[in-house]
């Protein structure tokens, strides 16, 4: 059956550590690009009170923006919800009454450019489907609004370079909801791998999958990919910024499906091995099929892990000397309000659109790598 156009089915989806982000710019090689945020922004005349909460408006009001963004908002002490981007008339009324929206904050898909006459709004998030990061990240920093989009950032690296030249000659910041990033728990995973607490790293294990998914996820024009896509990368990032470090190569397996009906345009689940310098290896799995959530390190004098890993709240881990413990955080409002002052101060975000293109260039090279069975380096 004919799909209905992408316009149509827009409103159907229901290292933080100093060292890696050096090396990150050095690994990409986006030196020309630059960091969307230093000296591009410094020619940025307007100052913003330290004082000012930034207003954010989402875009897409689906089930990530209703259950877990604009509840964080309300906790946020550097930024707030101030408005939404939606597709489906029918959600304003609702989302108007219970977050006090003022009219002149609500868009649609077709008049979102005009937000560039609202100074209300500072930063726009973007939680649509993939194939529609690129788009809208473009449009929003030609409008004049500082950027968070959602992860996986595109569909290509090539979107990618696409976005961050489109937030660099806008002189906006663009950042990526690397939410983790801002998590006690995988912020000491970075701490004990980085600083080789155990000694030398061996061998890493990732694997985060779920019990089925719906929607556009299944949809590999929208989606870009499976479980990959949108589980997977969690593995990419939770490895990288363990290690510190960037693979130099990759081989992939797909595994059977047996749903083929139900994943006949996308991967049901996928094995990857990423390889590092100093004969370091990672072992990595996703899938739509099988749960599971881990991130765990093997090193010279011990090792550590986190299960689950990657969930928005009951996070555990431990390690060869005891369990590994931190209150629990608000993993979204704490990555928006860091966004927020990055802006304000105008300093570079730990998270930014050049690690969103590195993971999406790992990912290029995996599926790659499935589609040949051959290694492919990077």
């Amino acid at each position: 059956m004919k799909k209905a156009p992408i316009e149509h089915r827009k409103e159907h989806f229901s290292l933080n550590r100093r060292s890696f982000i050096g090396g990150l710019s050095c690994s990409i090689g986006l030196t020309l690009l630059g960091n969307t945020s230093l000296a591009s922004l410094a020619s940025d005349k307007r100052e913003i009170s330290n004082n000012k909460k930034l207003g954010i408006a989402l875009v897409g009001l689906g089930g990530y923006s209703g259950g877990e963004l604009a509840p964080a908002l309300q906790e946020t002490r550097h930024c707030y919800l101030a408005g939404i981007v939606t597709g489906s008339p029918e959600k304003i009324p609702k989302w108007k009454a219970k977050y006090n929206i003022p009219d002149g904050n609500i868009y649609n898909y077709e008049n979102f450019d005009s937000i560039k006459d609202n100074p209300s709004i500072d930063i726009v998030y973007v939680v649509l489907p993939v194939s529609m990061h690129a788009e809208y990240t473009i449009r929003a920093a030609k409008a004049g609004k500082h950027v968070i989009c959602e992860k996986p950032m595109a569909i290509t690296v090539k979107d990618c370079d696409r976005m961050i030249s489109a937030c660099r000659d806008a002189k906006k910041m663009l950042s990526i909801g690397y939410r983790l990033h801002f998590e006690p728990h995988n912020k000491e995973m970075m701490r004990l791998g980085q600083d080789k607490v155990f000694g030398k790293l061996q061998k890493l294990r990732a694997d985060n999958g779920s019990n089925g998914t719906g929607g556009w996820r299944l949809d590999k024009e929208l989606a870009g990919g499976g479980p990959l896509m949108d589980l997977g990368v969690y593995c990419i990032q939770g490895i990288r910024y363990t290690t510190g470090m960037e693979p130099i190569a990759v081989t992939a397996v797909e595994g059977p499906k047996t749903d083929p009906e139900t994943f006949k345009e996308v991967e049901q689940s996928l094995t990857w091995r990423m390889e590092f310098a100093d004969n370091i290896v990672a072992e990595c799995k996703t899938s739509y099929s099988e749960a599971m959530n881990l991130l765990r390190a093997e090193a010279e004098n011990g090792w550590f892990e986190l299960s689950p890993a990657y969930p928005y709240s009951g996070i555990k881990g431990k390690s060869s000397k005891g369990k590994i413990e931190f209150k629990e955080v608000n993993q979204q409002a704490l990555q928006m309000d860091d966004f927020a002052l990055a802006v304000k101060n105008n300093r570079p975000s730990p998270v930014p659109g050049e690690m969103g293109r590195q993971d999406m260039k790992i990912i290029e090279a995996i599926y790659e790598a499935m589609r040949t069975g051959k290694r492919v380096a990077l």
